[in-house]
């Protein structure tokens, strides 16, 4: 099966710097725009109530990754990889303290991997 979603060595490193600091109920979803713009954003899954319109992509670094179903259709044909550079955060986004931030890349699958890919949840 190939993975909808991954993460680099930067990103999985923060990932755990934000488990460590706020537990291990967290959650991802790609922002769709508006004031933070198309960004990764981390939530404590208290505080982000999912909807009958997310998906989830699948996880990066024990951390579920959602987004809404509307989006999911402009990119469905892509893999996303989520790194972390230095910046401010998403405005709500958990990281935005640590002077790092999440970024999402994107790669269109290739024939191969799309045949293969998991349908989402």
């Amino acid at each position: 099966m190939a993975n909808r979603v991954s993460a680099t060595a930067a990103a999985l490193a923060l990932i755990e710097t934000m488990l460590a600091q706020h537990g291990p109920e967290l959650l991802f979803h790609q922002s769709g725009g508006c004031c933070d713009g198309s960004a990764p954003m981390l939530f404590a899954r208290s505080e982000f109530p999912l909807g009958d319109n997310d998906v989830r992509l699948g996880e990066i670094g024990g951390v579920p990754f959602y987004m809404s179903r509307s989006q999911f259709e402009y990119w469905q044909h892509t893999h996303l990889t989520i790194d972390a550079i230095p910046g401010n955060g998403g405005m709500f986004s958990l990281e935005r303290p640590s002077g790092l931030r999440f970024l999402t890349r994107s790669r269109l699958f290739t024939d191969e991997e799309f045949a293969n890919l998991a349908p989402v949840t």
